[in-house]
Parts: structure tokens; sequence; C-alpha cells
């Protein structure tokens, strides 16, 4: 893994209507690892997140989006919170339709990757809430993407689902994909994220490894890092490891 970006957020601003979402926020995403954007509901982490993948436009004349890694077909796959799927097709059918359209690795590794491969035949429909999410982690990656872009991976999952998503997560940067995810679960982001961002009222408030964080903060968890630098200034910060 290096630090050399793969991405680059540079002073984008994104106003719906009067309302600013971001404002002037920047984010370089190094190659090869696990960044995570965490923060309160509201805070722009999806807006943030649908800019990256082109979903969203900046406003007019202010800041960019440059993506910087490999010429590829699918230079960057994204799930979307409210992933979904076509009906009637199994698990194996619906990631055979998305590798159509650009080459990759097969639909039977895929569903290997994230512990699917045992439900390659059921239907969609038939799958339970946390198969479906892993099926639209796997649909993420048709295609090798260098960059996998994940909105809240993790939401409305149970416990184990959850890990075993950030698992597959971290398998990805391994394999040598860049992965940037959103996220509530503090605990996981803090187990497989190698850095994390911190966003406030469309501001990157903090940035930082886990550890890096913990430190700055002086506590003993992530979580109690972010209560307590929630309260410090509103300026970036980037922390460094002692």
């Amino acid at each position: 893994m290096t630090d050399r970006p793969i991405l680059e957020v540079d002073d984008v601003s994104v106003s719906f209507g009067p309302v600013e979402v971001l404002s002037e926020l920047s984010l370089s995403i190094p190659e090869g690892k696990v960044i995570a954007v965490v923060g309160p509901n509201g805070s722009g982490k999806t807006t943030l997140i649908r800019t990256v993948v082109g979903d969203v436009r900046p406003d007019v004349g202010v800041g960019s989006v440059t993506y910087q890694g490999p010429s590829v077909p699918r230079p960057i796959g994204y799930l979307p919170q409210d992933a979904t799927f076509r009906s009637g097709f199994t698990a194996e059918e619906t990631l055979a339709f998305y590798g159509s359209f650009v080459d990759g690795a097969e639909p039977t590794e895929l569903l290997e990757r994230v512990g699917l491969e045992d439900a390659a035949d059921r239907r969609v429909e038939a799958l339970s809430g946390g198969m479906r999410q892993l099926l639209a982690v796997a649909q993420a990656t048709v295609g090798d993407p260098p960059l996998v872009v994940l909105d809240e991976p993790a939401s409305g999952l149970d416990p184990m689902m959850s890990t075993h998503v950030f698992e597959t997560v971290a398998a990805m940067a391994e394999r040598g994909a860049t992965v940037l995810v959103s996220s509530h679960e503090i605990d996981l982001v803090e187990e497989y994220a190698d850095d994390v961002a911190v966003i406030a009222s469309g501001e990157i408030v903090e940035r930082g490894s886990p550890r890096a964080l913990r430190q700055q903060a002086d506590a003993p968890t992530l979580r109690e890092a972010l209560m307590t630098l929630s309260d410090s200034s509103r300026r970036v910060t980037v922390v460094g490891e002692t």
C-alpha cells in the first residue's frame, strides 16, 4: 500500500437549493487503504459519497473531484444505501448480469469473496436482508474496480453480519482495492479502517488513523475519541502517530 491518492476531492461545495450541504470540502483518498467517513446524521456523508461517484455534481465553478487511478472500464464500484435488484434473478444471475457490461472476476468468485457461494442459486427475493447486502457489496466489485465506494454497507444488519461485511471490506483492500466507506458502526471502523475522516456540517473536521485519533483525544476507544473531538474546533486536523 502507498499514500499515492487514487482520488482527490478539492474544495468541493454542494448545495441543494439554498442549503449548502458540503462546504469547500477536501479529501485525499490514498491508494490501497480502507478509508472510513464518519459523522452524525445530516453531516453530509451520503452527499460526499454521491459526489465522489458522480451522482451529485459540485456547485458550478467550485472545486473538483479527480480520479487518479488506473484507466480501466469500471474505475469506481458503488454501493448506495438503497441498493435494489431485479426480482426473479438468482444471486449468481444478478452478478452475471452486471458482469456482462464489464470484464472481471466470475460471479462464482465474487460470491465466494462475500461468503454467498452456497446461495448462488437462490433468488434475490428469497435472500435475507444480510445476504442481500452482501450481494450488493459483491455487485460493487464487479469488474474489479480500483476504487470501491460503499455507503453504510452495514446499515440495518445484526452485529455478526455487520462484522462479516467489514471483514469483506478489509479483504478488498488486501487484494489491492481502495475502499471508501461511510458508516455509523464506529467499533468496526476502529477495527478495520486504516484512516478515518470525520465530517460535520459539510466539512472534514478531523482526519487520521483510529490509533492517532485515540491518541489525540487521550481516549481508550475511537468512539470515545470522537465524542471528545466533536467539541474541538472545526479546523481540519490531520493527525500523525507517535
